[in-house]
């Protein structure tokens, strides 16, 4: 039986997080990719569709996340992408990967520790909110990690109030890894 191929793209809260158990938990029947590269903004990981084109087109599955950089408010005027921008980038990601023939799977953001000083809780919920209705509508599956890390912020949330625990990332990994083998027909 040939392997399922699994691409993984998004920000640091995959590549440190929950993107380096994924590939062990679905086990023999999937060849999981991944960048070594931060996604960073959404902007940035449709940038990486050009990139790692060649990897995408032979993925079953393209699993997708991006937010924290997007809604993250440094200079006190606003987070870094306008909404309107945020959801039209996350749905032109979805028209090209969708063109390719794949499954497609967003993780919703993940809430920050209350004490975060850049990012916060109601601006991340209200991306979530303005992008899901649209992901859903699109047929793309949605992987809420964002309800998966709020059941405990203070245990999912590592001391630095924004990145996954080691507890976090597991619990992120099951259901990233849950969301993929049903995206799969496994």
């Amino acid at each position: 039986m040939e392997k399922k191929r699994i691409v993984l793209l998004g920000d640091s809260i995959r590549l440190y997080g929950y993107g380096k158990l994924v590939p062990e938990l679905l086990g023999e029947g999937f060849d999981v990719w991944q960048p070594e590269d931060n996604g960073r903004f959404v902007s940035y990981v449709l940038r990486q569709l050009f990139d790692y084109a060649d990897k995408i087109a032979e993925a079953d599955a393209v699993h997708f996340n991006s937010g924290e950089w997007d809604i993250c408010e440094l200079f006190g005027d606003g987070p870094f992408t306008p909404e309107d921008t945020y959801v039209s980038q996350i749905m032109r990601i979805v028209e090209i990967l969708k063109q390719r023939g794949k499954k497609v799977i967003f993780a919703t953001t993940t809430p920050v520790r209350p004490e975060n000083p850049y990012n916060h809780n109601p601006v991340i919920e209200r991306y979530n909110a303005l992008v899901v209705p649209r992901l859903i509508e699109a047929g793309v599956t949605v992987n809420d990690l964002h309800a998966v890390v709020a059941r405990d912020l203070y245990v999912n949330v590592c001391d630095d109030t924004i990145h996954l625990s080691e507890q976090g990332a597991r619990l992120c990994a099951e259901s990233t890894a849950d969301a993929i083998r049903k995206a799969c027909g496994e």
